[in-house]
């Protein structure tokens, strides 16, 4: 049962609007690592392996806490779940401040996943709780492109932090902690929008599902939703190496805008087509995202940086079409009491999708090189978005025309 009492139209935008900016800088923080990964292993002498577990640890805890706390906001309330989320990403930022060898970096990487876990799940039910009534259809489209927009900005962020600032391994770390007390005061001011109810321990129990109501909503988008984060998975886990070994592009800020080119196209592309339903963009989006991954394929084969990045930019496009038409599907379709399950759920299957291949990537690339392995798992992608094109072509035989109607365009 909702408790958000009667608010007007200003103050419900404004939590609307800090929710957002919060959804950014969770993201942002998530990616804030990866440009700086090539400096730590400067710094500390470690190889491609070491690497690898550190990006598993993290990814270890945010799917831990997805499956334990995925659902825990539905029973307690969006703002104590937001707030412990908010204190253990502090944690985090303050060892990564400190960090001095593997094993600080890896216990801060691991609670940053288990903050990132807990704080995703709640922040979309919490996006679609605030939505101005105005503007219908807006939770979908910030669901959309703010994990998109944050991972660009962070990625891009500490790129050129670590290329033109001081203390390239601190600084960007302290600006994120500035960032989470802020988020901590936003969060202690916003009103709840979720009664307490009775389940909070047994939510606890690790499960993913979708209630047997949203499952024919929620299957079609499911195979591009695999296909979009395995690619994100591929820029922001051998991204910046790939612009660095294959390309020779040894500039920091490369390698963040790398992982800019793909996600920050997403969240563009995903503003853009926002008044599109969202099964409309099923097919073009899995389309794009293969051409797009094949084009750069083609330039990593070849050598040739402008093939590599128009590829980047195409699929690009393809992943934001993605995240829109997931991200709104599960917005339309979700009561206030399934919306943290069912956010929880989308973002298992999508870090699933993101890590697995990801850190596969990393040991078969102390094995087998790092052009051979990208090629591979580029492949993959590419196999991926071309069964998910055939599996909703077939579907959209077999089923009528969709009855969906276009969410209205946000302002």
């Amino acid at each position: 049962m909702s408790t958000l009492t009667g608010t007007g139209a200003g103050p419900r935008t404004r939590t609307f609007a800090a929710v957002a900016a919060i959804v950014v800088l969770f993201l942002a923080a998530s990616s804030a690592p990866s440009p700086l990964y090539v400096v730590y292993q400067q710094q500390w002498r470690f190889s491609a392996s070491v690497l690898t577990f550190v990006f598993a640890i993290y990814v270890l805890g945010l799917l831990g806490s997805l499956l334990v706390v995925g659902a825990l906001s539905d029973h307690v309330g969006r703002r104590p779940v937001l707030a412990a989320a908010i204190v253990l990403e502090a944690l985090a930022l303050v060892l990564f401040l400190l960090a001095g060898d593997v094993a600080v970096l890896s216990v801060a990487r691991f609670l940053q996943g288990v903050a990132t876990g807990a704080a995703m799940t709640t922040l979309g039910a919490a996006l679609v709780d605030h939505e101005p009534a105005h503007t219908p259809g807006r939770a979908g489209l910030i669901n959309s492109i703010g994990p998109t927009a944050g991972l660009a900005f962070g990625a891009l962020g500490t790129g050129a932090l670590v290329e033109f600032a001081p203390a390239p391994t601190h600084l960007v770390f302290a600006l994120l902690l500035i960032g989470m007390v802020g988020a901590g005061i936003v969060v202690l001011r916003m009103p709840e929008t979720v009664g307490r109810r009775p389940g909070a321990l047994a939510s606890l129990r690790p499960r993913v599902g979708v209630p047997a109501r949203l499952r024919a909503d929620v299957a079609p988008v499911v195979p591009v939703m695999l296909a979009s984060w395995a690619l994100s998975g591929l820029y922001l886990s051998l991204g910046p190496s790939v612009a660095a070994i294959l390309f020779g592009l040894q500039n920091h800020l490369v390698g963040g805008l790398v992982v800019t080119m793909l996600c920050g196209t997403g969240s563009v592309t995903a503003f853009a087509l926002r008044s599109r339903p969202a099964t409309s963009l099923l097919v073009p989006a899995a389309a794009l995202l293969g051409g797009g991954t094949l084009v750069t394929l083609l330039g990593v084969l070849t050598g040739t940086v402008a093939l590599a990045a128009l590829g980047t930019l195409v699929a690009g496009v393809g992943f934001g079409a993605s995240s829109l038409a997931t991200f709104g599907t599960f917005a339309r379709i979700a009561g206030v009491d399934e919306r943290g399950a069912l956010f929880a759920f989308a973002f298992v299957i999508s870090y699933l999708a993101f890590s697995v291949p990801a850190v596969a990537a990393g040991l078969a690339s102390t094995a087998f090189g790092l052009r051979i392995t990208a090629l591979v798992y580029g492949l993959a992608v590419v196999l991926a978005a071309t069964s998910a094109l055939v599996l909703r072509l077939a579907l959209a035989r077999r089923r009528p025309a969709s009855t969906e109607p276009a969410p209205a365009t946000c302002p």
